[in-house]
């Protein structure tokens, strides 16, 4: 699944129709699972946010945007739904849960 606003907006929806077929999904941001979604996977936006300060503060101090690098997320979190994953019928392998940033029960 691709992160738009029309997919962030309607992330209720998709979670409960992929409940509804039992589908286990894999999300690109935590909001999913915290709405009862199984696993998210994507970059770690508050050190995206973190890092975005630097640039602006080279920017204030006169470099120029153009010659800033583009930067790409370096530091991921895997947020895994033990409740959904239940209610799937999954038994998620124990080294799966072990790597999980955040699990929620």
């Amino acid at each position: 699944m691709t992160g738009s606003p029309g997919t962030l907006f309607h992330r209720a929806l998709i979670v409960a129709l992929a409940a509804r077929h039992k589908l286990p999904a894999v999300y690109w941001v935590r909001r999913f699972v915290t709405d009862g979604g199984l696993i998210s996977y994507g970059p770690d936006f508050s050190d995206q946010y973190r890092k975005s300060a630097g640039y602006v503060d080279r920017i204030l101090k006169g470099e120029k945007p153009a010659d800033l690098p583009v930067q790409t997320p370096t530091k991921y979190e895997l947020v895994i739904n033990l409740k959904t994953a239940k209610t799937l019928g999954l038994d998620l392998p124990a080294s799966v849960v072990a790597r999980a940033d955040e699990i929620i029960e």
